[in-house]
């Protein structure tokens, strides 16, 4: 069902999902940005639409809902375990197409990865229900369109925004709560970027691991994973034993957020590791993004949100990393 309506309106609705739903979307804070006089917007549990930023690309993507940054996956004595609790109610998480494709990423990893779904990671995510959000304009540094990812019509409710009416397209009957006008129209969906990228169809793994284009990123990258932390695609995790003072046989096991970027990922016992150099890594997530996922699963891993570039301290840019390994594979057919 499609409708128009008012905010007042739209709040009334909001009023009755809460009753069963904890209800999440970008909302920006004033001077909490990484400077002293910049903003941060991330996904926090919202009352209204009046909270909710529609005007900006929020920090952090919406990954950390359904796949916390430190999750407790049960508790252990010397004898048993008990798998941990999870909060009662529902979510109802507003979000981009490019950020409702990061979940259908993340989904196929955990879910569709081989023969056993992640039970942690499931259980939370039958929870949840999305909200997308129209979207007129492309932001800074996205390049969704060229990863097909600017679209999708995986969702429970679309919402557009003009001035003060709502226009809301109502595909879940358990969300049809809302009082409006009857209408037509299309979500928006974007339909071009300032960036755009071109993936080579053959990419020579093999061959591109030797390429020079790795060696700039040895000082250029200093390690920190921020780029890991804020895509709504990587889903790379460590696992924490915590021992509790009072008995050191008794504690809990947690999964927590890791990064292939950082120092440390790739130890293995007996000293060795991987990928020490930070061209490696960064070879190894590209790879990863724009090709390996595909060759798997049909589609590409990257969703071209440009969180990557916009988090960096270094100012390494994801989508000029993609535009080098294209001129590589460009340089090696022109040579045959």
């Amino acid at each position: 069902m499609k409708i128009k309506l008012d905010k007042c309106s739209f709040n009334k609705g909001l009023d009755k999902l809460k009753l069963e739903y904890k209800i999440l979307a970008p909302v920006t804070t004033p001077f909490k940005g990484t400077y002293s006089d910049s903003d941060l917007t991330k996904y926090e549990e919202i009352e209204k639409i009046e909270e909710i930023e529609f005007n900006k690309k929020s920090n952090f993507s919406v990954k950390e809902v359904i796949l916390p940054i430190n999750q407790i996956l049960f508790y252990f004595t010397e004898k048993e375990f008990k798998t941990s609790d999870i909060e009662g109610k529902k979510l109802l998480v507003f979000l981009r197409a490019c950020d409702l494709n990061g979940i259908k990423r993340i989904d196929q990893i955990y879910l569709e990865n081989g023969e056993e779904r992640d039970f942690f990671y499931e259980r939370l995510r039958e929870k949840v229900k999305f909200v997308l959000i129209g979207c007129q304009e492309s932001f800074r540094n996205c390049f969704c369109v060229s990863m097909n990812s600017n679209k999708t019509e995986n969702y429970s409710i679309g919402i557009n925004i003009r001035e003060d009416e709502i226009y809301l397209d109502i595909k879940d009957e358990e969300l049809n709560v809302f009082e409006g006008e009857e209408c037509e129209f299309e979500v928006d969906f974007v339909k071009k970027n300032i960036i755009s990228v071109e993936i080579p169809e053959n990419i020579d793994a093999v061959e591109l691991a030797k390429h020079e284009m790795w060696n700039e990123y040895d000082s250029r990258c200093i390690a920190c994973g921020r780029c890991n932390f804020v895509c709504p695609t990587c889903t790379c995790f460590t696992m924490q034993d915590i021992f509790y003072k009072e008995n050191e046989n008794v504690g809990e096991r947690r999964r927590v957020w890791a990064s292939c970027q950082v120092d440390g990922y790739t130890d293995m016992a007996g000293g060795h590791s991987f990928r020490q150099k930070q061209g490696e890594r960064m070879r190894f997530k590209v790879m990863h993004k724009i090709n390996n996922f595909n060759k798997r699963f049909g589609y590409q891993m990257c969703v071209g949100c440009g969180r990557c570039d916009d988090a960096c301290p270094q100012y390494i840019s994801f989508s000029e990393c993609i535009d080098k390994v294209n001129n590589a594979m460009s340089v090696k057919e022109e040579a045959k």
